[in-house]
């Protein structure tokens, strides 16, 4: 059976709905171990080995997971996963470590984003010249999956409520006597996450923001499909 006929006989079995799920459970499970990760990565450059010690410079997806965080990246297209431990006093400066630490998350998931945009651009092509094999479609939507997961996952992560890296970011501007007190109460600021989630008061805004930064990268890769589009189809 060749890989196209497996395909059809998959779709006679009318399980797209559970391919549709699985492809957004494999997008988010990316995102997160890429998030993740390269939190690790930034604080090891820095002089932090304390995530490689504890196994979490890792793609293993399963190091990374928070269950109910995938299931609100699932759900809502925002969510979260288990926090990289970092020792800030490993720093040469402990508060722009923090920061710059806090940021790799942010900053590689847009980058993601992008890179997930413009393989979606190649594959839409390879849609429109082989409409028979159903993998390329199945590949779109994955790719899809990918760029607003992604993008969801920055914009959510950039907002200042500990213990989000947006709240790292600005925390770190403060003097050390004010850093130190906010730090020290970070803990409880999921509360205050959990509240705002549940009420609905981030709703708008992380849609506004998640929607102005794919449409910001998608402009950039457009030209992506038209080039391609031009020479092969």
């Amino acid at each position: 059976m060749t890989l196209e006929q497996f395909v059809q006989w998959l779709r006679q079995l009318q399980l797209d709905s559970i391919w549709d799920t699985l492809l957004i459970v494999a997008a988010s499970l990316l995102c997160i171990t890429v998030h993740e990760t390269c939190h690790g990565l930034a604080a090891y450059w820095l002089g932090d080995d304390t995530a490689k010690r504890m196994g979490r410079l890792s793609l293993n997806p399963l190091r990374h997971v928070d269950l109910v965080g995938l299931v609100m990246m699932a759900l809502v297209r925002f969510g979260w996963a288990k926090p990289v431990p970092v020792d800030m006093r490993k720093f040469k400066n402990p508060k722009t470590g923090m920061a710059v630490t806090a940021l790799a998350g942010p900053v590689s998931n847009v980058l993601l984003a992008l890179i997930a945009l413009l393989l979606r651009a190649a594959a839409l092509v390879l849609y429109f010249r082989y409409p028979s094999q159903g993998i390329w479609d199945w590949l779109v939507s994955f790719l899809e999956y990918t760029a607003i997961l992604s993008a969801g996952l920055a914009v959510f992560n950039l907002f200042p409520v500990p213990p989000l890296d947006g709240s790292k970011v600005l925390f770190s501007c403060l003097p050390d006597r004010t850093y130190g007190k906010l730090m020290h109460y970070e803990k409880y600021g999921m509360l205050v996450l959990v509240v705002l989630l549940l009420t609905g008061l981030l709703d708008k805004p992380l849609y506004f923001l998640r929607s102005g930064l794919l449409n910001g990268l998608s402009a950039v890769t457009s030209p992506v499909f038209y080039f391609l589009a031009e020479r092969l189809l």
